[in-house]
């Protein structure tokens, strides 16, 4: 039986540091408030990996339901 990572598991986090390293390199990890845009565009590109380097700009725009009273 072989132990350790596999390689589609390397992979993966290859992918997303990579993904990582561009929502830095975009700035989206500056600043102190964060609202659901801004933390659904963080995941999305870090998600999106190394597609961000070959024109992948995901955006995500939402709204929260405001409580009823």
């Amino acid at each position: 039986m072989r132990r350790g990572p596999s390689i589609f598991g390397v992979l993966v986090v290859i992918w997303l540091v990579i993904g990582a390293i561009a929502a830095g390199q975009r700035g989206y990890f500056e600043g102190e408030e964060t609202n659901c845009a801004e933390a659904g565009t963080i995941l999305v590109t870090v998600v999106a990996g190394p597609l961000n380097y070959v024109g992948a700009n995901p955006k995500v725009d939402c709204e929260l339901p405001q409580p009823s009273q």
